[in-house]
């Protein structure tokens, strides 16, 4: 890939902010992106003068807002049965299909090659042992690779390294990596926990444990509360630390389908619809400095407009967290959201094949 990572940077000053004790007091972020669990809460936006669905209005302390409680009039209905959210297994299957036709793997390596090397090169301050802690690491590919990196801009350092993953066929996947590395001068421990029960156990520690760079890669559409998993991950940062965000970009195709077809799909299991510019909100509303290295992404989603293509059914499945949505989704639905996928804000023709817009944001927030 050639193509060349916009960076971002900006310093945000201390306000009156819209994050109050780590939590949002507006349900709304932008692109009228809303990080409410969909299967608890319905969906919020901000009041639009010209808006004609029918809702009710709820009082806020600072602003109105409205609940939809139908989708807009140019949108498809909504679909109930028989569709319903991928389980874990069947997540993961399609998780596998779009790594095999996505670059996403690949823009992480740019990132790592490109950008890491001079972000890392201050932690610690020179300190003999550098802790790291990875939120959601999964089976430890990324880290693995960035604690390569960290090595090599602090030879002779001690890392201790974290690990926070809930699942345990992941954490076996993870050690048996970390056994067959020839890493020296690392330590492992792993919490077989979620980011949220960590931070319960952590809160009930005195002192809280700091550590000297953290990531949180592609897990924040997972947390219940996703200001305040920002705000408890960089309030346990040391001094010259790094807290690093990998997230979909605003300007994904995932976001422009979201926007649209969202309210038509059934909720997953505490899953938020949510991009690098609502990361940004979060943080600008906490007064922090951040830079943005924005990084492009493919995924080949030509097979998904063939039906009975079993690569397509995954393909759809994935982007809709909908199991078999190919064979489940009204006709109406499916036509429209194709038809969607193929719009340029979505993807692009590229030899012939429809290449959907996965780009990612690297989000680095100081200490």
């Amino acid at each position: 890939m050639e193509s060349k990572a916009k960076v971002k940077s900006r310093i945000f000053k201390p306000k009156q902010s819209k994050v109050a004790d780590g939590c949002l007091r507006v349900g709304v972020f932008s692109k009228e992106f809303c990080p409410m669990n969909g299967s608890r809460l319905p969906l919020v936006r901000a009041i639009n003068e010209d808006d004609e669905h029918g809702c009710r209005k709820v009082k806020d302390a600072s602003f109105e807002q409205e609940i939809l409680l139908t989708p807009s009039d140019n949108s498809e209905p909504c679909a109930s049965q028989p569709m319903r959210s991928l389980t874990v297994e069947e997540y993961a299957k399609a998780f596998k299909s779009f790594l095999e036709h996505s670059t996403e793997h690949q823009c992480m390596e740019q990132f790592n090659e490109e950008q890491l090397p001079s972000i890392v090169d201050g932690l610690g301050n020179g300190k003999s042992t550098i802790n790291v802690l990875g939120v959601g690491s999964g089976t430890g590919e990324q880290d693995l690779k960035m604690i390569r990196i960290i090595q090599a801009k602090h030879p002779g350092a001690l890392i201790k390294n974290e690990i926070i993953e809930p699942n345990p066929q992941h954490i076996l996947a993870y050690k048996d990596a970390v056994r067959n590395s020839d890493l020296k001068n690392v330590s492992f421990t792993w919490h077989q926990l979620t980011s949220m029960e960590y931070e319960k156990q952590v809160t009930e520690q005195s002192p809280k444990k700091k550590y000297d760079f953290i990531h949180l890669i592609q897990m924040l559409y997972r947390v219940e509360n996703i200001a305040s998993t920002i705000k408890f991950f960089h309030s346990c940062l040391n001094s010259y630390a790094k807290l690093l965000i990998i997230i979909l970009s605003g300007n994904s195709g995932w976001a422009a389908m979201w926007k649209k077809y969202r309210h038509c799909l059934p909720p997953t299991d505490c899953g938020h619809y949510i991009t690098a510019d609502d990361v940004k909100v979060i943080l600008e509303g906490m007064g922090l400095e951040y830079q943005i290295y924005e990084f492009p992404s493919d995924w080949d989603i030509t097979e998904c407009f063939t039906d009975g293509d079993t690569i397509g059914g995954h393909t759809l499945d994935f982007l809709t967290g909908t199991k078999d949505f190919m064979n489940t989704a009204p006709h109406g639905l499916k036509q429209s959201l194709r038809q969607a996928l193929g719009q340029p804000e979505c993807s692009s023709k590229k030899d012939g094949r429809i290449v959907f817009r996965n780009d990612l944001s690297m989000i680095v927030v100081n200490s």
